[in-house]
This record gives C-alpha cells, sequence and structure tokens, in this order.
C-alpha cells in the first residue's frame, strides 16, 4: 500500500492532500474487512471501518466535485470502483 501511497503523493512530504488520505483509508479498510471477517463479533472494529469508509466516500465526493482528473486518477491507481 506504501507503493500507492508514493505514487500519489504530490510533492515529497506529502502526507495530508486528499489523495494520500484516500489511499492510507483504502489501507486501512482493507485491513479491517480482513479483521472483521475473522472476527464477526468485534463490533468496535465494525464501527471504525464504518468511520473510515465514511470518511473515504466524503473525500472522493470532495475530489470529484473539484479536481476531476486526481479524482479519476485514484479510482485507477487504487482499483476503487469498475
Amino acid at each position: 500500500m506504501i507503493k500507492k501511497t508514493e505514487e500519489l503523493k504530490m510533492h515529497d512530504k506529502d502526507t495530508g492532500s486528499s489523495e494520500v488520505q484516500i489511499a492510507l483509508l483504502t489501507d486501512k479498510i482493507e485491513t479491517l474487512s480482513k479483521h472483521i471477517k475473522e472476527f464477526k463479533k468485534d463490533k468496535h472494529s465494525s464501527v471504525g471501518l464504518l468511520r473510515a469508509v465514511n470518511r473515504r466516500k466524503k473525500l472522493l465526493e470532495y475530489l470529484k466535485k473539484n479536481k476531476m482528473d486526481s479524482y479519476k486518477n485514484v479510482l485507477t491507481k487504487l482499483n476503487l470502483r469498475k
């Protein structure tokens, strides 16, 4: 996942741009999804998963509204939508 984050950075020390945040949230979502499949009764992690999904959704909506080319780039790099 770090490789995908490196590809989406605007500059060397970029840690806060929407693109990087979406990449980090995607990694977190994948990790939590695997965890919840194994531990179905872990409700705290499922709440964290929902929060991460909603945060990523808001960031994607922001990119779609303001930076369409960056939005398309993020979708292709992270394989989010078909």
